[in-house]
């Protein structure tokens, strides 16, 4: 998969309102539904479709939910690796499982992350410290 290709798609969600569950490119998406969206337009048809889920549902689990998907269809790669096109997983409890997700970009030389946030639109921002600080797990779309 080429990686301008992931991050012009990713970057076509960009303003997406924040819906919880929702994966509509400018109608609504969370951080899972932006992941799911660009799948869709790289690759097709989802793999699996998620079960519902609530806000809390990793930290209700206590499972690793969204890393053993992310495993299941995507490329794991070391974290130190991680580049533009790539998928970051964060862990945003010390202790608690990864429960957001966004893909990695750059803008003039420097990483951003592409992610949907509560109460924000899709948006692209700087990737850092505070996300390295978080980042758990990272992985690549395989070829289409």
């Amino acid at each position: 998969m080429a990686i301008d290709d992931v991050v012009m798609a990713s970057r076509t969600w960009i303003g997406t309102p924040y819906i919880h569950q929702a994966s509509a490119k400018g109608a609504g998406c969370d951080c899972l539904g932006l992941l799911r969206g660009v799948w869709r337009e790289l690759h097709g048809s989802e793999p699996e479709t998620p079960p519902p889920y609530t806000p809390d549902w990793a930290e209700a689990a206590g499972r690793e939910t969204l890393y053993m998907a992310c495993r299941r269809h995507l490329i794991e790669i070391d974290l130190a690796t991680l580049d533009p096109g790539d998928v970051a997983l964060f862990r945003m409890a010390r202790s608690g499982p990864a429960k957001h997700c966004g893909v990695v970009a750059e803008k003039s030389g420097a990483l951003t992350l592409i992610h949907a946030r509560q109460n924000r639109s899709v948006c692209e921002e700087s990737f850092t410290s505070f996300w390295r600080r978080h980042l758990a797990y990272a992985f690549r779309f395989p070829a289409a």
